[in-house]
């Protein structure tokens, strides 16, 4: 496991995650993604842990209002959030990590067709 620190763009909300490398990262389709510019590391919940700034944590929801999007309240970035695909684990940005991985792969997945596809992210938080 190599361990990740990284945050929110004014500093405000730290947090460490563990990972495995090489790290599998997903670039989603979908629209909030795509907007947004995320890139998915998901983990367990046990492999993350917020440092700092949970005061200024807010969070935004839609459609079946499963997943918690979590963005500063200063600067309003979205450093992590809870996925509607992994309610048991935690999907950290991976352009919020001070250091870029030395060992990842970026996979593309279909969020356009998201209940389709929603299983092929079942394994990130399994064991």
């Amino acid at each position: 496991m190599t361990l990740f620190v990284g945050g929110c763009h004014c500093g405000v909300i730290r947090f460490e995650v563990e990972a495995q490398e090489p790290l599998e990262i997903e670039r989603c389709n979908c629209s909030i993604c795509v907007k947004s510019g995320y890139l998915h590391l998901i983990v367990p919940k046990h492999r993350f842990r917020l440092l700092s700034g949970e005061e200024h944590i807010r969070t935004y929801t839609f459609n079946s209002q499963v997943a918690q999007h979590y963005f500063c309240q200063i600067c309003g970035i979205k450093p992590f959030y809870i996925p509607r695909s992994n309610p048991d684990g935690v999907d950290v940005n991976l352009n919020c990590l001070d250091e870029e991985p030395k060992q990842m792969q970026i996979v593309d997945f279909d969020g356009q067709r998201w209940e389709q596809n929603a299983h092929k992210l079942a394994h990130k938080t399994a064991g």
